[in-house]
C-alpha cells in the first residue's frame, strides 16, 4: 500500500443535466517487487539495495463532463493523465521494467535504478442509451498515451501504447423471454521491440541465452495490426412458480478475427534437426523469423437453473 496519499476532489452541477467533476491525488503506490528488492549480483551482494531502490511514486490528474438529456441517455468525457516516478529502469537492457509488456511483474531479477519516469494521458468518452431501436447498452472510446523513459531520458511508447480502445455492447429484450446481445471491441495495435538479428545470429550469444535477443536501440519502434473482436450471445427463459430455467448460446470472436503478435525467431535446422550455419560465416547460426497471429471461435452452450 502507499505509503502517503493527498487527494482533492470536486463534483457539483453546472446545469439541471450537466455535471462536472476533478481530482488530483498524489500517492506513492507500493515498492517494486519483492524480485526486484532481493535480487543479489554475482558477489552476493543486494545490489538494488545498494543502488538506493525508491517507492514509486504517481500523481493522479481527472476532469470531466457528465450530461444527461434525459432519462434513457447519458454521455460522460473525462480526460486524465498519471506521472509516475522513481520507477524502476534496467540496468542491463536500458528500458523500465513498465515496458517490458505482461510479463512486467515477474521481472526484477535483474539490477534495477530508481530512474524511470513515465506517464499515461489521453480521454475517455462514455455514452449510455436505454431505448435506441429496441436496444439498451454502452459505448466507451478511449484515446490513450502510454510513455516511459528510455537511457536519454526521452518518453517511448510503452507496451501499453494502444492508443484507440473502443467497445461497443447493447442488448434487446423480445417476446417470449428471448434475449439477444453483442459485444464489439477494437484496440489499436500494440508496440513491440524487433529482435536484434547481429547479435542473436552468433552461436555464442545464442547458446548461452537458448533463444533471440532483442534491440533495445529499437525499443517499442514497431507496431502490430489492430485487434478487434465481436462476441454474440442469444438467452431464452422459462419462469415456473418457484424456479426458473435458462438457456443461452455464447460465440465468442464471431468472425474468427486472427490477431497479430509480435514475429517468432528460430533457428533454421537441416532435417535431421541440426541448427544450420550461416555458409558466410561460420560464427553465426542461420536464423529465420516467422510470423504469428492467433484467434479462435469459441462457441459455448449453457444451462441455468435457479430456484
Amino acid at each position: 500500500m502507499g505509503a502517503s496519499d493527498l487527494a482533492f476532489s470536486s463534483e457539483g452541477p453546472l446545469s439541471s443535466k450537466t455535471t462536472y467533476l476533478a481530482s488530483v491525488r498524489r500517492s506513492y503506490l507500493q515498492l517494486p517487487a519483492y524480485t526486484t528488492l532481493g535480487y543479489r549480483n554475482d558477489d552476493g551482494v543486494l545490489i538494488n539495495m545498494k543502488n538506493g531502490i525508491q517507492m514509486i511514486g504517481a500523481n493522479h490528474l481527472v476532469a470531466g463532463l457528465d450530461f444527461r438529456p434525459n432519462t434513457t441517455t447519458q454521455l460522460s468525457v473525462e480526460g486524465f493523465f498519471k506521472g509516475y516516478s522513481y520507477y524502476p529502469f534496467s540496468v542491463r537492457d536500458s528500458v523500465s521494467l513498465a515496458s517490458k509488456g505482461a510479463d512486467f511483474g515477474v521481472f526484477g531479477d535483474e539490477e534495477v535504478k530508481s530512474t524511470g519516469k513515465g506517464r499515461a494521458y489521453g480521454i475517455e468518452i462514455l455514452s449510455r442509451f436505454k431505448d435506441f431501436s429496441g436496444f439498451k447498452g454502452v459505448l466507451t472510446y478511449t484515446f490513450v498515451r502510454s510513455e516511459f523513459t528510455d537511457i536519454k531520458g526521452g518518453y517511448v511508447p510503452s507496451s501499453w501504447d494502444n492508443r484507440h480502445l473502443l467497445t461497443i455492447s447493447a442488448t434487446r429484450s423480445f417476446k417470449r423471454n428471448w434475449d439477444f446481445g453483442f459485444r464489439w471491441r477494437y484496440i489499436g495495435g500494440s508496440p513491440y521491440t524487433p529482435w536484434d538479428m547481429e547479435k542473436s545470429s552468433l552461436k555464442t550469444a545464442w547458446d548461452a541465452n537458448g533463444r533471440g535477443y532483442l534491440d533495445y536501440s529499437q525499443f517499442n519502434k514497431k507496431r502490430l495490426s489492430p485487434f478487434q473482436q465481436l462476441d454474440l450471445r442469444v438467452d431464452k427463459a422459462y419462469y415456473y412458480k418457484k424456479w426458473s430455467l435458462m438457456f443461452y448460446v455464447d460465440i465468442q470472436n464471431a468472425y474468427n478475427f486472427q490477431a497479430d503478435l509480435p514475429p517468432s525467431l528460430i533457428q533454421q535446422t537441416d532435417p535431421n534437426g541440426t541448427p544450420l550455419t550461416d555458409p558466410h560465416e561460420s560464427s553465426r547460426y542461420l536464423l529465420k523469423s516467422i510470423a504469428s497471429s492467433s484467434g479462435t471461435v469459441l462457441p459455448s452452450i449453457g444451462i441455468m437453473i435457479e430456484f
